[in-house]
C-alpha cells in the first residue's frame, strides 16, 4: 500500500511552505532504523557466538553458516522487542536531519 504524500503546510507573509517530513519519509526512517538495528545486533551476536563452545557441532564451514543464521535469528528477536534504543536513536537522528533540511529558507527581505 502506497502512503500518501502529506505534509504540514504553513502560511507566512502570504507564502505557503511545507514543514517537516512527509508520512512516507517517517515510515522510511523507521524502516531504515530498524534494519540498521537488526544488522548491528546480528554482527554483535555473531561475535559473541564465536566464543561459545558448540561441542560436536563446532568447526567447519557448516558451523560458520549455522552461527550466522543463529546470530541473525537472535538479533531479529532482540530488535523486534524495541528495547535497545538503537532504532529510536537512529530514527530521531534521521528525523532531525529531515526536518532541518525541509525547513523553508528565511527570506532576507
Amino acid at each position: 500500500m502506497e502512503l500518501p504524500e502529506t505534509r504540514i503546510q504553513t502560511v507566512t507573509k502570504g507564502k505557503t511552505s511545507e514543514v517537516g517530513p512527509s508520512l512516507k519519509e517517517i515510515r522510511d526512517a523507521e524502516s531504515a532504523a530498524r534494519e540498521f538495528e537488526a544488522m548491528f545486533l546480528s554482527q554483535a551476536v555473531d561475535e559473541m557466538l564465536k566464543s561459545v563452545d558448540s561441542g560436536a557441532f563446532s568447526g567447519g564451514q557448516a558451523a560458520e553458516m549455522w552461527r550466522s543464521f543463529m546470530a541473525q535469528a537472535v538479533a531479529d528477536q532482540i530488535a523486534g522487542q524495541s528495547r535497545t534504543g538503537i532504532a529510536q536513536s537512529i530514527q530521531a537522528s534521521i528525523s532531525a536531519y529531515s526536518t532541518g533540511r525541509s525547513q523553508p529558507e528565511e527570506d532576507p527581505a
